[in-house]
């Protein structure tokens, strides 16, 4: 096991991070920007070093940095969190060359999961379902152009190395293909310095379907059940919730055995996260995340099992703790994700928290680095908290998230509490009958 951990990330999951290092008996070392100086997980670390300016590119992005603070504390290995540098394979190599372990996968599936056409290529070998589309990377409007006729208007343009909903666009019919093929383009350049893209079929009222995995260096895979992701506003998670309503056994059962025969036979280590689109009791595969994701809490609450903690223990090369029949489903658990946000226009609102004070009560988790008096920076995401409510049932969960929304604190700044208590009051939420568009059609109806 290791001796200490650099967590190499800020805010709610840097936080958590830490709470894994300590139960695990682990020294934990945060590193921090000037903007976040008083922040939390810098207060309640073991060690902390600055690591540069407010700028993303000049502190957490920072490889150099990071890698000297590691050394300087003796760190003998770093957690990347989500986000940031968690997925990048040059920043996994570097943390391998300095006798450092990054508790994540193996540099070559990082790069080869965030490739998206090159993803899509290796599970389809593998056996598992893809969403009709380019075989890889389109070179030309051409070629888009042929692969469109062939699968079928309308399709989507994906940055092959986007995330978040950036570098995606939507061709509703030929005469759009062109344009919106140079905006997704130019939009995944600015994001993520490469504008290669590749084409799928636009599926009209599918679910985002997400499968928790984790992998150790024995070759043993299980998996944690999928999370329902499919309320979001333009390509982003708002609230996320296990599992999923509307699946039955059959269907679930036969995506996790293709899911974990794929990734045994890849040799895969650590957490991921497989995603799918599901529509007409098909699913198709769109991507694999090699990282601890967002909305992990609501698989936690229903398996009862520490996902940080067990990517640490197969890092370290320690054994699964649980084989597949040991994993047990139990209720439901729901995910609100609070963003320091308009909740109409999501317009960003950083600046003081005047007053924080989270629910409580039985089967109820808030994951947040906010307390009152904390000054929310304008420099990164806005997500300032995750409210997770576990109950035996649906119905009795979503009762239970209820109050405990009516009951969350935070002034001084605006959140996204409001659309929270809004979609638990929509009659479709409540029934399950929502989709991946569900959420932009209700905002819709009121702007």
């Amino acid at each position: 096991m290791f001796n200490k951990i650099l967590i190499a990330n800020r805010g709610e999951i840097a936080l958590r991070i830490h709470r894994a290092c300590r139960d695990l008996g682990i020294a934990s070392v945060a590193v921090h920007s000037t903007a976040d100086t008083d922040a939390m997980h810098v207060r309640l670390a073991d060690e902390s070093v600055c690591i540069g300016p407010p700028p993303a590119k000049d502190s957490y992005l920072n490889i150099p940095a990071i890698i000297a603070a590691a050394e300087v504390t003796g760190s003998d290995a770093v957690h990347p969190g989500y986000g940031f540098l968690s997925e990048n394979a040059e920043f996994a190599r570097i943390v391998d060359e300095h006798g450092l372990t990054l508790i994540g996968p193996r540099p070559e599936h990082i790069e080869m999961m965030g490739d998206k056409a090159t993803a899509r290529r290796v599970f389809g070998d593998l056996g598992v379902p893809l969403v009709p589309g380019s075989a890889g990377v389109i070179r030309s409007v051409g070629e888009a152009s042929e692969t469109a006729d062939a699968i079928g208007y309308p399709v989507l343009i994906k940055a092959v190395a986007g995330g978040g909903g950036r570098g995606m666009k939507v061709a509703r019919m030929a005469e759009e293909l062109e344009r919106e093929l140079s905006l997704a383009r130019r939009e995944s350049m600015e994001a993520f310095g490469n504008d290669e893209v590749y084409i799928e079929k636009y599926l009209s009222s599918p679910r985002h379907i997400e499968l928790q995995v984790m992998a150790d260096k024995a070759g043993n895979v299980v998996h944690f059940g999928e999370r329902d992701c499919s309320i979001q506003r333009r390509h982003q998670k708002v609230l996320e919730e296990a599992p999923c309503p509307i699946l039955n056994d059959t269907q679930r059962e036969t995506i996790c055995r293709r899911s974990i025969g794929a990734l045994t036979e890849l040799g895969y280590l650590g957490a991921g996260t497989l995603e799918y689109l599901f529509e007409d009791g098909e699913f198709y595969f769109i991507e694999m995340n090699t990282r601890i994701q967002v909305e992990h809490p609501v698989t936690e609450m229903i398996t009862g099992v520490d996902l940080v903690c067990e990517q640490i223990r197969v890092a370290s090369g320690l054994p699964l703790s649980y084989k597949q029949e040991d994993i047990d489903f139990n209720g439901h658990a729901i995910e609100c994700r609070i963003n320091a946000e308009s909740p109409e226009t999501f317009i960003p609102t950083p600046g003081n928290v005047a007053v924080f004070h989270p629910p409580g009560g039985g089967g109820v988790r808030v994951e947040s680095a906010l307390y009152s008096g904390y000054r929310v920076p304008p420099f990164y995401d806005s997500m300032v908290g995750k409210l997770i409510v576990h109950a035996d049932t649906r119905e009795g969960c979503i009762q239970r998230l209820s109050g405990s929304l009516k009951e969350f604190v935070i002034s001084g700044i605006e959140t996204t509490i409001p659309l929270h208590q809004r979609i638990l009051g929509e009659a479709e939420f409540l029934d399950g009958s929502y989709d991946i568009h569900w959420l932009e059609r209700l905002m819709g109806k009121s702007q």
